[in-house]
């Protein structure tokens, strides 16, 4: 290396796709850092000696070694090396086994590549302040697979973010809609902790008349009122070295939430009736369906209980925001209930495919799973086609054709192109991806109501790409 170059960070890129490594390898172009691209984790491990890494962005499946083990054979070198672990088959398995081997983080494919950029420098930041990379806690045997199904960004994103806590005992608030999986989230958290091993204790506060919500989670002395003939340990003492999932926390009454503030500061709770305190080791994962927020300025939810609570928040699409997962997801549960029910396993049309796809799915991931139970009992052939489908789902259908039809939308902008290369203009591609980009991104910002971030997600980008777009395209920030 020259001298100027032996003052530099060197940043590696290891990746097979050639395409991925030129993209990277460009934008790096004018940062202050020596690159090295490499095809193959062994390539790059025989460059060690000469070009030790700075920091690290690595692919996970590669054909000769794959991106963790080659995470551990730089660990055993420098610990301190941080490696960013990127993979376009983003579950929430890797996510967990990426952080679990000490990963800087996690970048699921299709990426921002400003956002790729962005946690390079992080992480070269990171290595040069003298930064150590938390050691990871010893990795526990599963003991059932997490059956978590998505490949959309707004699931990479979950996936990441459980895969960050899933070894540290914080508090975590869980938000979505009714039907999006917020228990499966909540029993995630639970299996991927050092907790695994105690229970996993679920109440939902909605569904316990207010008189009874009390002694249900603090249980209650004999006596203590009218019909408590014996003593009773509620949820509470249940979850002691587990976790207890409290479901629908925005329907929790506000002394019930003095008291839930109470445990969680000092870990001690009083059945009813009881004047003596009882230690608990508990980890509370809450969700809901409600903005918070606004419950806390309608003075229908503690502030400061908030604040305990919303350590770490995680926010489940619904169903719509993931379209993309929905022929995914219904083939997991076709698999899964024909073998619940024992009944030959249905496909479904193509036909069929795409008209579910198109719906808006109010009951989301559940009202989906209700309808694989159903066709896997009722659809008479094995593959299942729209008049196979629930009447009220086959009236939907009865407009498929026509809706296709009008969103057809090549045969206007075919009609566009002729009329603009007629007229003697050039840069067709140019003029139409502007067009193009413009009415996506109008529709992305009109479907989350302005919210930037959710937009981008909607749009399959970072939040850095959407913005400087919006400001080429004339967009008001």
């Amino acid at each position: 290396m020259s001298n100027d170059a032996e003052n530099l960070p060197i940043v590696w890129l290891v990746d097979d796709d050639a395409s991925i490594r030129w993209v990277l390898e460009t934008a790096l172009e004018d940062k202050p850092y020596l690159v090295k691209v490499f095809d193959s984790p062994l390539t790059a491990l025989k460059a060690y000696d000469e070009f030790p890494p700075t920091a690290v962005l690595s692919d996970v499946r590669m054909p000769d070694m794959d991106g963790l083990t080659f995470m551990e054979a730089l660990h055993e070198k420098d610990k301190d090396i941080p490696v960013i672990i990127m993979t376009a088959h983003s579950d929430l398995n890797t996510a967990v086994k990426s952080f679990q081997s000490k990963a800087f983080e996690y970048l699921p494919k299709p990426f921002d590549i400003d956002e790729a950029i962005g946690l390079i420098d992080r992480a070269v930041k990171r290595h040069l302040s003298g930064g150590a990379i938390r050691a990871p806690r010893k990795p526990k045997v599963e003991k059932q697979s997490l059956n978590i199904v998505g490949a959309a960004p707004a699931m990479q994103e979950v996936f990441r973010i459980l895969g960050r806590v899933s070894q540290l005992d914080v508090t975590v608030l869980i938000n979505g809609e009714t039907g999006t999986g917020k228990e499966l989230i909540a029993q995630a958290l639970h299996e991927l902790s050092p907790r695994a091993e105690g229970p996993f204790v679920a109440l939902n506060t909605a569904a316990i008349p207010r008189e009874l919500l009390e002694s249900e989670l603090f249980g209650h002395e004999k006596g203590s009122f009218t019909g408590a003939h014996s003593q009773r340990v509620g949820r509470f003492e249940q979850a002691h070295g587990g976790t207890l999932f409290l479901d629908e926390i925005g329907d929790m009454p506000v002394d019930l939430q003095t008291r839930l503030l109470r445990v969680l500061n000092d870990g001690s709770i009083y059945r009813v009736g009881g004047r003596n305190p009882i230690k608990t080791d508990v980890r509370i994962v809450a969700a809901t369906h409600q903005n918070m927020e606004k419950m806390v300025r309608e003075g229908r939810f503690r502030e400061d209980l908030l604040y305990r609570l919303n350590i770490i928040r995680i926010k489940v699409p619904a169903l719509r925001e993931r379209r993309e997962d929905i022929p995914l997801l219904l083939r997991f549960y076709m698999e899964q209930e024909s073998k619940a029910l024992g009944l030959e396993e249905k496909q479904f049309s193509k036909e069929v495919e795409r008209f579910l796809s198109s719906l808006h799915w109010p009951g989301n991931v559940r009202q989906l799973r209700s309808l694989c139970t159903w066709l896997t009992i009722m659809a008479p052939d094995k593959v299942v086609y729209l008049e196979d489908l629930p009447l009220e789902l086959q009236h939907s259908a009865e407009h498929l054709d026509e809706a296709v039809e009008g969103d057809n939308w090549q045969v206007p902008l075919q009609k566009w192109s002729e009329q603009f290369l007629a007229s003697g203009k050039e840069g067709l591609h140019t003029a139409a991806e502007a067009l193009f980009e413009k009415v996506l991104i109008e529709a992305a910002l009109k479907a989350s109501n302005n919210h930037r971030q959710k937009a981008a997600i909607l749009l399959g980008w970072g939040r850095n790409t959407l913005t400087r777009k919006s400001q080429a395209l004339g967009f008001e920030e």
